[in-house]
């Protein structure tokens, strides 16, 4: 019972059914027509309303999770970035100052809050 008939093995190694569908005269082909993806405009916008919302605690969080993640990223091997820093030295700095900013900002903060 687990042989696995040979038609569905071929399907299973072939092309997505997907490329068999033509799209209809005059389009263009999904993959051909490279379109503006505004995915990272929402992405700052959330992290802008998370950031007004939690102040300097949220530029710490995310600035630590995007240090720790470029970090173990250098260890791996990975010396240049899809970020508009490209090397990754440049980003560690980066990411480091706005955590250096935010912890003076939380500790500012409690600071004052206390006094």
């Amino acid at each position: 019972m687990s042989e696995v008939p040979p038609e569905a093995a071929a399907i299973a190694a072939g092309p997505k059914p997907s490329s068999f569908i033509e799209p209809p005269s005059g389009a263009a082909h999904p993959e051909s027509a490279a379109t503006f993806d505004p995915l990272r405009l929402c992405i700052f916008a959330t992290i802008s309303m998370l950031g007004w919302l939690f102040g300097p605690l949220t530029v710490v969080v995310f600035a630590a999770v995007g240090f720790l993640g470029y970090w173990k990223a250098r260890k791996a091997g990975l010396t240049r970035s899809k970020c508009y820093l490209r090397d990754t030295r440049l980003v560690l700095a980066y990411l480091g100052l706005f955590l250096a900013a935010g912890i003076w900002g939380v500790v500012f903060f409690v600071l004052r809050w206390l006094s």
